[in-house]
């Protein structure tokens, strides 16, 4: 039997935490569609460039994405578009605020958008991630769009050794410079009962293993899986710790 075939629940849960750094350059949310039942977008933006720049970047990328999401008709419109419109109205904006910001502000993106009838999109730029776990098991994860990333494509460094690489931090893509973003898009048949999206900055998922985070989303509900992350994250940072944001939204049959 197909998920849709029977009533479902969505639990979503978000955190955030400033880490050691001095300003919070990341933000997260979870939007609930306000007239269509079963529909929700998650969004995780990682913000870079100065004390108000990131924060301004990130901040332009959820302002974005309320105002996508607000006048999207599921039954109508194209999940995958919006996300593709989502990504370069921010980047535009973004761009646009540049010229009143110290530095020049960059965001990644990570977002989900999930259909009423459970058909899910995701896209991203940069290196915020979108994990999809079934139960504890990661089905696929986005691909991040660095430096590293592609060392490990080529086959040049192994997975490992790209979360110690000295240049980990450095992009091939995001929102907010000169070129356009990288806009890739990944589409989700249908979710089922016991799935997991979690979508989160460079800040959290670099202190973890995909099996550690699947044990951790499927053995408690969003808010509490969204705490212990971030609580284990800030111990293994060991005073080093960047900002770190986390979505988490899981799809349960309604019993």
């Amino acid at each position: 039997m197909s998920s849709t075939a029977q009533a479902f629940r969505l639990t979503a849960a978000t955190g955030l935490h400033k880490g050691d750094r001095a300003y919070q350059q990341d933000q997260v949310e979870v939007l609930i569609h306000q007239r269509a039942k079963g529909c929700a977008l998650g969004i995780v933006a990682d913000g870079m460039g100065g004390k108000s720049g990131g924060r301004k970047a990130a901040d332009q990328v959820l302002l974005t994405g309320r105002q996508v999401f607000e006048r999207f008709v599921p039954d109508q419109d194209d999940a995958g578009a919006l996300l593709q419109q989502l990504v370069m109205e921010a980047h535009l904006m973004i761009k646009l605020t540049a010229i009143t910001a110290e530095e020049e502000p960059h965001s990644t993106i990570a977002a989900f958008l999930v259909n009423p009838d459970l058909e899910t999109w995701v896209v991203h730029a940069g290196d915020s991630r979108v994990y999809h776990f079934r139960g504890p098991d990661l089905l696929k994860r986005t691909s991040d769009h660095s430096f590293v990333q592609r060392l490990v494509d080529e086959g040049k460094l192994s997975e490992e050794a790209a979360n110690t690489h000295p240049q980990s931090n450095l992009l091939t893509g995001c929102l907010g410079t000169q070129t356009d973003p990288p806009v890739t898009l990944w589409q989700i048949d249908q979710l089922a009962f016991g799935d997991t999206l979690l979508a989160c900055s460079d800040g959290l998922w670099h202190y973890f293993t995909p099996k550690e985070m699947g044990a951790i989303v499927h053995a408690l509900p969003p808010r509490e899986a969204g705490e212990m992350l971030i609580t284990k994250a800030r111990q293994r940072a060991r005073g080093g710790g960047d900002n770190l944001s986390v979505a988490l939204l899981r799809v349960d049959a309604l019993k």
